[in-house]
């Protein structure tokens, strides 16, 4: 028993031992812990981060293709080079975005650039469907700037002298812009906004390096690079982190297809949304699927895609280096190339590496955007803004003026007569023609634009309707960190980067808004030509013979949109005046392009037979061809969201024919020729992709055909086919 109980009393020894330790212990462990709590929330108040309250997101993309035949192309000015098929379609891409009290709107459409026109109507029939949610001073409209969209769609006379206001031209932007938004608002979820940058080299080349160097020594040396090399990716995803969409910046010109082409077009930066959209949509034809990838233009003005610069194209010399003409042939043989072998390779290789650093740089966004929404607009008399120069004295913007070097065109494409860049004095012989058949500038005019020479006072041009816009947009939208400024034109590469650090400046100014990242988002709302610094504007090369409103053009704007930061960042949007309203013409608009006549066919054929057959067997990488008796594609009417072209494959199991490309798609090509007595044909071209599958294949076209019926036109669609051909690996079967 004794020493059973010495067992016991022992044991509960131990027990109150132990006891007594784990109290001392957890008043330790939770004092520790108190402790460490205590000098975190003191050291840091703001850990952990709050939750950031995610936008309202919303995307969209739809079909903006116009008629692609005999109307007149938008961006070379080249009387010669009216639309004739189709290479690629044209798409507007939207994309909203709202925190709970503002929303905003951002189009990128594929287009040479949105004209006033097309701004006002658009607005007009936002407003009709939806009130007033969508407005001037929420919505951006921004074109991609390919130069082989079709034009059509301005107001102004000096825009409408290749083919004028055509109302078949106009509908399909205005309809593909506007659906493109209404997708966007009917798909608004919650979701979350990501920015990075970074660098892409060998995609862009100064074509104007003499007026580059005329920028101030001191601010040139800033700079590693003449042109713009930066890529702004904006990346949208929903509250999982599943991507939804992008906006991509660059500064370079959509000329890699060039003034030879005849098809309608999205160059290089269209190639470069394509090429995302089938990555993020896969499986999909070109324009279907959710994921929405914008490619937008920003200070492109003196900034081209043609990496192997200017040569003399008779003779393989270098062209002058001031004035980018050649001996012989002048400025029209002096052209920049590349750097593909032909305008399609080099639209790829360009598009492609666009697309490559976009892709890259949407991967590995990882700074969110977050904070409120503000958007700001005016509209300004560009005629007439009066700019401090220093303590004593003022400047004036000017009435709209073009200058001789205008004529002269760039080295993506020149003009027919003999001008040549940088010229600063006019020519009699030329001023003569303008003062007989236009009258010649006033001496005011003369002064204001010093030192251009003009060749167009436009300002002073009002026949059969002004001849250039007065009244502008300036607009601003911000999402978070990131502003976006709407430019009513072409800025140069200084140009961007003085506007940019402006507008950096004042929205930082109040210190609300921290590390703003400010882009420019160029050809949006009114086209109104180039925009370059005032030491530019004095060497007089085509971007300063474009500078429409004079030497102290960008001081103007500079001015404007700095105001328009300063109103963001005190958060008095509201006390902006208005500005005077732009016209919106009924009457005298004009139209040179008549309507399309009726079809003919060759005899004992009908629309849709085939011409030219395709062979029996093609291997990957071969290009298949095929041409059909065709009727005129103007009067298939509105062509969005339908195809003139589909490449099918057999598919054994279903015993079904699968579309597998149309006229969207890169690998294919649909020409129509016009030929004699009103009969045309159309020639599809299939470039085989070395991924093509073995197959049977087929090509068909689908089209319209006008006759008159009892002296009644009638309209009727046809439908043709190719033969059944195979693709395969080799010509020779084992």
């Amino acid at each position: 028993m004794g020493s059973r109980k010495s067992l016991c009393c022992g044991f509960s020894a131990l027990e109150v031992t132990l006891g007594v330790i784990f109290v001392v212990m957890t008043g330790v462990c939770i004092s520790l812990v108190v402790l460490y709590v205590t000098r975190e929330t003191h050291a840091d108040p703001e850990t952990p981060p709050p939750q950031h309250t995610p936008y309202l997101i919303g995307v969209g993309r739809a079909d903006c293709t116009g008629p692609p035949a005999d109307v007149p192309m938008m961006g070379y000015a080249n009387p010669q080079q009216t639309a004739a098929g189709i290479h690629t379609r044209l798409y507007s891409r939207a994309f909203i975005v709202d925190d709970g009290k503002r929303r905003v709107v951002f189009v990128t459409a594929d287009i040479g650039m949105v004209s006033q026109r097309l701004r006002l109507e658009v607005l007009q029939a936002l407003q009709v469907k939806y009130g007033d949610l969508y407005r001037q001073d929420n919505v951006v409209l921004s074109g991609t700037h390919t130069h082989c969209g079709l034009g059509g769609y301005f107001q102004y006379t000096l825009f409408m002298i290749t083919g004028g206001y055509m109302k078949a031209a106009i509908e399909p932007l205005v309809n593909g812009i506007v659906k493109s938004i209404d997708i966007a608002h009917n798909n608004m979820k919650p979701g979350r906004v990501y920015r990075n940058r970074g660098e892409l080299d060998d995609s862009s080349l100064n074509r104007s390096p003499h007026s580059y160097l005329n920028n101030p020594e001191e601010e040139r040396r800033r700079y590693k690079w003449n042109t713009d090399k930066q890529v702004l990716v904006l990346k949208f995803t929903d509250q999982d982190g599943d991507g939804i969409g992008m906006i991509s910046w660059f500064a370079v010109h959509a000329v890699s297809m060039n003034y030879t082409n005849r098809m309608v077009s999205s160059d290089n930066m269209g190639y470069a949304s394509y090429l995302l959209e089938q990555d993020k949509n896969p499986g999909g034809l070109p324009g279907q699927g959710s994921f929405v990838a914008g490619f937008s233009s920003s200070n492109l003005g003196d900034v081209t895609p043609n990496t192997r610069g200017p040569y003399c194209v008779n003779t393989g010399l270098p062209c002058d280096y001031l004035n980018s003409s050649c001996p012989i042939g002048g400025t029209t043989m002096c052209l920049a190339s590349g750097p593909g072998e032909d305008m399609f390779e080099s639209t790829r290789i360009i598009g492609h590496n666009v697309y490559l650093k976009a892709k890259e740089l949407y991967a590995n966004a990882v700074e969110e955007v977050t904070g409120f929404i503000h958007h700001a607009h005016q509209w300004v008399n560009m005629t007439d803004v009066t700019v401090q120069i220093n303590e004593t004295h003022t400047a004036s913007t000017c009435k709209p003026a073009l200058g001789h070097s205008f004529a002269a065109g760039t080295t993506d494409g020149g003009g027919g007569l003999n001008f040549t860049q940088g010229a600063v004095e006019g020519d009699p012989f030329w001023d003569g023609i303008r003062d007989a058949l236009l009258g010649p500038p006033s001496n005011q005019t003369k002064e204001c634009h010093h030192p251009k020479p003009i060749l167009f006072s436009t300002g002073e041009m009002n026949w059969p309707l002004p001849w250039h816009p007065q009244i502008v947009d300036v607009q601003m939208i911000t999402i978070g960190s990131v502003a976006v400024v709407a430019v009513p034109g072409e800025m140069t590469t200084m140009s961007g980067r003085r506007l940019r650090e402006a507008i950096k400046g004042e929205l930082e100014s109040e210190g609300t808004l921290k590390d703003m990242e400010v882009v420019i988002a160029g050809l949006s709302n009114v086209y109104t030509h180039y925009i370059t610094t005032y030491e530019e504007y004095q060497v007089q090369r085509y971007e300063g013979a474009s500078t429409i409103y004079g030497p102290h053009t960008l001081s103007a704007y500079l001015q404007k949109y700095r105001g328009l930061a300063r109103a963001i960042a005190q958060d008095r949007v509201s006390e902006l005046p208005a500005g005077p309203q732009p016209p919106f013409f009924t009457e005298n608009l004009f139209n040179f392009v008549p309507l399309a006549l009726f079809d003919r066919k060759p005899e004992n054929m009908s629309f849709g037979d085939v011409l030219e057959q395709v062979y029996p067997v093609y291997r990957q990488g071969d290009v298949v061809t095929v041409t059909f008796v065709a009727g005129n594609p103007r009067n298939s009417g509105d062509i969005r969201d339908k195809t003139f072209v589909t490449v099918e494959i057999f598919d054994n199991r279903t015993e079904t024919w699968e579309v597998v490309h149309n006229d969207a798609s890169w690998e294919t090509r649909f020409h129509w020729l016009k030929g004699s007595n009103r009969e045309s044909n159309a020639t599809v071209e299939w470039q085989i992709p070395p991924t093509a599958s073995a197959g049977s294949y087929r090509i068909k076209h689908f089209g319209h055909y006008k006759e008159l019926k009892g002296l009644q036109p009638v309209i009727t669609p046809y439908e043709g086919s190719s033969d059944v051909f195979a693709v395969t690996a080799s010509f020779y079967y084992e």
